[in-house]
Parts: structure tokens; C-alpha cells; sequence
């Protein structure tokens, strides 16, 4: 019996999602993780470091790491990479001065030999905010078209009205199910 599939076993029995939320900072990784599991949003401050938050969601189990997106943490983003299923990946699409600078970092992500398997939302997040760009221009800077070998998915969001949020989430669990998770 093959690695993968004894891997495979386990996971099918546990029924559980290793979820890396990375961005820049202030992006709002940690108001998406907060939104989705209906806590309140209105102290949130800038992650240090990284949260764990653990939710039950269709049927699985998805442990998700918020980690910080400060300048000064990127460098650590990579001691979080080992298991992880699924990337979600936040961008700020108010913040047209630091697209390509969330550019830059998405690129180095995506090349990262240890999240090859992974799939990949982008939240187009702070879609209430006047002036947001639109997802499509998102994926269009990003170049999200040009990835190949990695399912991918970008959804329009707002962490702070929840608009979206179930949407994206909800691919990323079908998703990953699908590549995972072996049914009867």
C-alpha cells in the first residue's frame, strides 16, 4: 500500500481540511476566518504570529491558519506550509498601490514544492468598499489565468458584510473532497 493512499485513508476517515489563509497584511484574513464563523468583527488587530481556528462545515472538519501578511512574517509563511490542502489566499482589492506587491508574494507561494498539491481560492475581499476593483481585474494583475497544473477559483467578498464568503468556501471544500476524499 502506497504513501498516498494510506494518507488518503486517514484523511477519509477524520473528514479534515488543513486550510493556509495567507495575504498581506491588512487584506482581512483574520475578519474572513471571524465572518464565516459568525463571531463578531468589530475589535479586530493585526495578527502576530498566526491563529488556529477549527469549524465544522458540510460535513468536514477545516483547520484553518491565519497567519499574519505583515512584511516582517512573510518570511515565516513557509513553516506553515506541510499538509496543507487548500491556500486561500486574500487580497485587499481596494489597495491598488500593493497589487503587485501581493502579486510578487501569490508567484512565490504558488512555486513552494511543499503547497503543489494544494487548491487555491482567491478572496477578491473588501468588494463594499467605493472604488474596489472587481475580481476580474484581480485575476487579470494577478495573472491568475496563466496557472496551470492547480485548481483555482477567485470569488468577489466582503469579510465584513459575509458577501461571498459561503460561496468560496464552499468550493474550496467540493474541491478539495474531490481530489482527496474517497467516497462509497
Amino acid at each position: 500500500m502506497g504513501l498516498l493512499t494510506i494518507l488518503k485513508k486517514v484523511k477519509q476517515k477524520e473528514h479534515e481540511m488543513r486550510l493556509l489563509m495567507l495575504g498581506l497584511d491588512n487584506a482581512g484574513k483574520t475578519t474572513v476566518v471571524k465572518k464565516f464563523n459568525g463571531e463578531d468583527i468589530d475589535l479586530i488587530s493585526p495578527t502576530l504570529g498566526f491563529n488556529i481556528k477549527t469549524l465544522e462545515y458540510s460535513g468536514f472538519k477545516l483547520n484553518i491558519w491565519d497567519v499574519g501578511g505583515q512584511t516582517s512574517l512573510r518570511s515565516y509563511w513557509r513553516n506553515y506550509f506541510e499538509s496543507t490542502d487548500g491556500l486561500i489566499w486574500v487580497v485587499d482589492s481596494s489597495d491598488r498601490a500593493r497589487l503587485l506587491d501581493c502579486k510578487a508574494e501569490l508567484q512565490q507561494l504558488l512555486q513552494q514544492e511543499r503547497l503543489a498539491g494544494a487548491s487555491l481560492l482567491v478572496f477578491a475581499n473588501k468588494q463594499d468598499i467605493d472604488g474596489a476593483l472587481t475580481a476580474e481585474e484581480i485575476r487579470d494583475t494577478l495573472e491568475l489565468g496563466s496557472i496551470e497544473r492547480r485548481h483555482w477559483k477567485i470569488v468577489s467578498c466582503s469579510a465584513f458584510t459575509g458577501a461571498g464568503l459561503v460561496d468560496g468556501i464552499d468550493w474550496m471544500v467540493k474541491d478539495i473532497a474531490s481530489r482527496i476524499f474517497m467516497f462509497d
